[in-house]
């Protein structure tokens, strides 16, 4: 039996949320996070497109830019892209000149990746108009609103990290 694709009143829906014991839709913190992040990402993808990149080629070139070389397995987890995307992400910025492959010495199996000259001088002309994102959500939101902000997200990584 299927419910929830039959037509019923707001009190059929809240009965059967209740018996479910879930909360509503509006607030599943999943969405919450789902709903800001669009936002926020909203700011900066036609800053993006306009350099050619989506906002996953992006995370690659700012983790690349903090930790200058690593290996594509700890690349995924910091830029949070999973191993296929991010694959055929550096097949796209490699063909591009933007990232460079070095086989690992001791294991020539493994691959570390940095970015190319081109990818420097590109981050370099993007990072100014990044900011400029950054400065207009802050001044929407608030300084100490948004530094309240970071250090929640942190503890609530922790936290559930810790689960």
């Amino acid at each position: 039996m299927v419910l929830w694709m039959k037509k019923s009143s707001p009190r059929a829906f809240a009965d059967r949320r209740n018996a479910l014991s879930m909360r509503d839709f509006a607030h599943s913190l999943p969405m919450a996070l789902l709903s800001s992040r669009e936002l926020v990402m909203g700011q900066f993808r036609p800053m993006l497109r306009e350099y050619g990149l989506t906002e996953q080629q992006w995370r690659v070139l700012r983790a690349l830019i903090e930790f200058e070389k690593m290996e594509i397995t700890e690349l995924a987890q910091r830029s949070y892209i999973s191993s296929p995307s991010l694959s055929r992400i550096l097949q796209n910025l490699g063909d591009r000149g933007l990232v460079i492959r070095h086989p690992v010495r001791s294991d020539q199996r493994r691959v570390c990746i940095s970015l190319s000259s081109s990818g420097r001088r590109l981050f370099n002309r993007i990072a100014p108009s990044s900011e400029q994102h950054y400065d207009k959500i802050e001044a929407a939101f608030g300084k100490d609103k948004l530094s309240e902000l970071y250090s929640l997200l942190r503890e609530l990584d922790a936290t559930l990290s810790g689960l």
